[in-house]
């Protein structure tokens, strides 16, 4: 059981790393993009 425990919780952190990496990616890929975007109908 303890193993169980141990894993479920290491699943739990896991998945919130990956969590908190998927927003800072989808985050800068916005600015990013958003701002390229912003850009070329300005300056276009």
């Amino acid at each position: 059981m303890s193993h169980d425990d141990e894993y479920a919780g290491f699943q739990d952190a896991r998945q919130r790393r990956v969590k908190l990496i998927a927003w800072i990616v989808i985050v800068s890929l916005i600015l990013v993009g958003g701002g390229a975007t912003v850009l070329a109908l300005l300056f276009g």
